[in-house]
């Protein structure tokens, strides 16, 4: 079956309705599941949704949330989320971030409380209308392994810088720092498909292309796979993510991360306050004229 965009756009924007969010809060996260989709990003676009509803009938997304900064200096804020939808908390805190970077150059918001946020772009793309480089992370649900170890300790902790150009599109790079998100291996399920070699291990530490491996105790391998291919910097990049989102944030990190599906229990003593993210934007005439720098990046694109 194959919809339009816009269909789709009004079906998930409904969902949210029904499900007591506010219409901004439903814009917000219909526009950042369907860019997914759009961008062949089938792991995060509307096949998320079912998730995002389960958990607030689970209690564990807060449809009625309000935001609240509880530390900040001119350029940095942690904001608390509230509990809310990451689609839309992670927005909000792009805007504040932009207009700290207006007012003294850069901006950076860290955010505790919130849940899963989609994909990064959206929120870090926000600054390209601004002239200014945007920066998103998130972490998330403990389904990594540490290079050269079995025991699932980070998550997929994905990354993203978006940056403007003239007449080029503009540079946005956004990926997991794990080998593969676990929504591949989910698309892989449904189609009853293997996955690719080096994207999982099975719970002995034994490379497999099980789309399943997860559900009996395997983990998702660090970018790289393995030694030879460097899972040490997948390892690295994921743990700078958790560090920046949850230890500096007060969310959970590493193990305490809570998981996207609302069937797992929630761990107690928790060390901190939901999933964490981490964004921020900085103005590129701080640095040199930004038409300047857009004439450049175009000369950088084309080679």
């Amino acid at each position: 079956m194959i919809i339009s965009h816009t269909s789709l756009f009004d079906f998930i924007y409904n969902i949210f309705l029904k499900n007591a969010f506010p219409k901004e809060v439903a814009h917000r996260a219909a526009e950042n599941l369907v860019k997914a989709d759009l961008r062949g990003i089938d792991s995060h676009g509307v096949a998320r949704l079912s998730g995002y509803i389960r958990l607030v009938k689970a209690g564990r997304i807060n449809h009625s949330a309000k935001p609240n900064i509880i530390h900040q200096s001119p350029s940095t804020a942690t904001l608390d989320a509230d509990g809310g939808l990451g689609l839309w908390t992670a927005h909000e805190a792009m805007k504040i971030a932009i207009e700290k970077a207006k007012n003294v150059g850069s901006g950076w918001v860290a955010v505790q409380n919130s849940s899963h946020f989609g994909i990064a772009a959206a929120h870090a793309e926000m600054a390209l209308e601004h002239d200014m480089i945007g920066l998103a992370m998130t972490n998330a649900s403990p389904l990594v392994a540490p290079a050269g170890s079995r025991q699932a300790y980070l998550g997929t902790n994905p990354i993203c810088v978006a940056i403007p150009a003239g007449e080029n599109a503009p540079f946005i790079m956004d990926l997991a720092t794990a080998a593969a998100a676990n929504g591949k291996l989910e698309i892989a399920q449904r189609k009853e498909k293997p996955i690719p070699a080096g994207w999982a291990q099975t719970a002995d530490g034994e490379e497999t292309t099980d789309a399943n491996a997860l559900k009996t105790g395997g983990t998702l391998l660090p970018l790289g796979s393995d030694a030879d291919h460097g899972y040490h910097k997948g390892y690295g990049l994921g743990s700078w993510v958790d560090i920046f989102t949850g230890v500096l944030s007060g969310a959970n990190f590493g193990q305490w991360v809570p998981p996207f599906v609302s069937f797992l229990d929630q761990q107690q003593d928790l060390p901190g306050k939901g999933i964490g993210h981490f964004v921020g934007c900085w103005r590129i005439d701080a640095f040199q004229p930004a038409q300047e720098f857009k004439n450049r990046m175009d000369k950088w694109i084309d080679g």
